[in-house]
């Protein structure tokens, strides 16, 4: 199995950002039940949704999340990492607050 490879920009402090990786990981495991272990500013993730099988890793930078995550094949490759990304763009906007997030996602 393959790996996919992804990376969005971040401009909040570190701190910040894990903080907001971790309310996403957290909906995450709350929607689809995928899990997520941090050691330090990076995570990893196993689980399945939809039918497809997650596992991956990511690192929280001070310009950038990046990771990877198993490849769910050609079929669904770009929309997952579409997905992924716009997941991560959103939780990492700082125009919204982390309750504004939050709050959001019921």
């Amino acid at each position: 199995m393959g790996f996919i490879k992804f990376e969005v920009p971040n401009t909040l402090p570190v701190e910040d950002a894990k903080k907001r990786v971790e309310a996403l990981l957290s909906y995450w495991n709350r929607k689809y039940g995928v899990t997520s272990a941090w050691t330090g500013v990076g995570a990893t993730m196993k689980g399945k949704a939809v039918g497809v099988t997650i596992d991956g890793k990511l690192e929280v930078e001070g310009r950038r999340i990046a990771g990877e995550a198993s490849d769910p094949g050609m079929l669904l490759r770009g929309q997952a990492k579409k997905y992924l990304e716009r997941k991560f763009a959103e939780y990492l906007d700082p125009s919204k607050t982390l309750e504004q997030l939050v709050r959001g996602e019921d």
